[in-house]
């Protein structure tokens, strides 16, 4: 803990400029390290199909397992890294990632492939990880700029995700041309290097200050120096944890934005599932692309998806996260729509692709600030982590639907229809029922431990 010197008191101590930058920047690479794992799976999805002998329809229903086993995964991240620390968090998620790529690599059937992607989890709870962490140091930031446009600096980070899922592209380009259509297991085995790497980088990021405030007064707790403890809360404003964080994130002000931002997520990977996890197998078996113009069209649509990031970012922060997310969602239904429905144009196909991972992705740059900002410290991860998590049976239940849908034959382009932009849509009306957040006020008040009063931060 650091020391105000003009009250004598102990303190939260600042966080400088360079380190805010540097650790933006160590989570743009995590979180894009970690999506390209995630992303190389469905990527591949169709090569592994052919590897094995499946199905299209054996295939999705191995994908729709393996997101069982990643919701597992992510449900237990968030507990641990409000144990642990955001840091040790940050290391624990990208190592997912490296061990994640290692094991499929080495995966030998339906079973063990299920078993082993479950791992990549950790490296999906990334993301509500990193936003936990930075939402933290913005807060307490000397840097005035970062602070006033954190929205915006947040979705620099969150353009990891059309980063990630351009280096899973153009990666298995590159390694399709030397080793052949077979070679995904080289592919996976290969992508372990980046990941080891990020996460020894990550070794040398600094805890945030809230953590280091609730696990010292958590010591002083343990140690009988309650007085300590109750000077040191008081101080730091740190609201000492008075239930399980799984309790805390379903009680008082938090009950609200969980369920409805839990069910927002759940529906609109209705449309992530469909669009960008699956994106190579609705353009080839959707719109008769074939795999060489796929990739391209991949590559070029993801690189639209970075300004999306960006432009929803700084939106948040000018007209509201809520408004921008929910506007920029109905829009992905209408273009998705708009390109099952056209024709098989390879042009219209990618204007109408492009656009539609525009409005889908540039929206989570506002919802993962905007639930991190939900959350006291001492239930921040679990709650982000949490309402991430329902990507995962979002991505279960319309892996069923599409499974069943293209087992009955109507065809792939009306399931991803009925699927994806049905889902995206529906999530764009949830989100409406979320709570705004007051930026300008406090997001953490020590007299609100008990969950009792009107929510700092929050208005209904």
């Amino acid at each position: 803990m650091s020391l105000d010197h003009s009250t004598g008191v102990p303190g939260l101590r600042r966080v400088t400029g360079a380190e805010t930058r540097r650790a933006s920047g160590i989570a743009f690479f995590a979180w894009t390290i970690a999506v390209y794992d995630f992303i190389l799976f469905g990527t591949l999805l169709p090569r592994i199909e052919e590897s094995f002998g499946w199905s299209t329809s054996h295939a999705l229903l191995v994908s729709t397992l393996v997101s069982v086993g990643t919701a597992i995964v992510v449900l237990l991240v968030g507990p641990m890294v409000d144990k642990l620390g955001r840091r040790k968090g940050m290391i624990i998620s990208v190592g997912g990632t490296a061990a994640s790529s290692a094991a499929t690599a080495a995966s030998m059937g339906a079973a063990s492939l299920i078993g082993v992607r479950a791992i990549s989890g950790l490296g999906l709870a990334e993301q509500s990880v990193n936003a936990t962490y930075l939402n933290e140091l913005y807060e307490l930031t000397e840097d005035e700029k970062i602070k006033k446009r954190r929205g915006f600096v947040y979705s620099m980070v969150q353009t990891g995700w059309p980063a990630g899922a351009l280096l899973a592209a153009g990666f298995v380009a590159a390694v399709t041309a030397v080793f052949g259509a077979d070679a995904w297991r080289i592919a996976f085995l290969l992508a372990t290097i980046p990941a080891v790497i990020v996460a020894l980088v990550c070794r040398t990021l600094k805890e945030s200050p809230q953590f280091e405030a609730q696990d010292a007064v958590k010591k002083l707790r343990k140690a009988g120096r309650h007085d300590d403890a109750v000077a040191l809360a008081a101080a730091t404003a740190t609201v000492e944890q008075s239930s399980a964080p799984f309790r805390r994130i379903f009680a008082g002000r938090h009950l609200r934005n969980t369920v409805i931002l839990s069910l927002a997520w759940l529906f609109n990977w209705f449309a992530i599932q469909t669009f960008s996890v699956l994106g190579t197998t609705v353009l080839e078996k959707g719109k008769g692309i074939d795999a060489s113009s796929t990739l391209i069209l991949v590559v070029l649509s993801n690189l639209v998806a970075v300004a999306g990031y960006l432009a929803h970012g700084w939106a948040g922060d000018r007209f509201g996260r809520r408004n921008t997310i929910a506007f920029g969602w109905t829009m992905s239904a209408a273009f998705f729509a708009a390109m099952l429905l056209g024709p098989s144009n390879e042009i219209f196909v990618l204007v109408t692709y492009m656009m539609g991972l525009f409005f889908l992705l540039g929206p989570y740059a506002a919802i993962l600030f905007l639930q991190a900002e939900c959350f006291e410290t001492d239930c921040r991860a679990t709650g982000s982590a949490f309402i991430g998590a329902m990507s995962q049976p979002g991505a279960i239940i319309s892996g069923f639907i599409l499974t069943g849908l293209t087992a009955a034959s109507i065809g792939y382009s009306s399931a991803a229809l009925w699927v994806g932009a049905l889902g995206a849509l529906a999530s764009a009306i949830i989100v409406l029922g979320a709570r705004t957040i007051t930026e300008a006020e406090p997001s953490v008040s020590a007299d609100t431990a008990a969950g009792a009063g009107t929510p700092t931060g929050i208005q209904a």
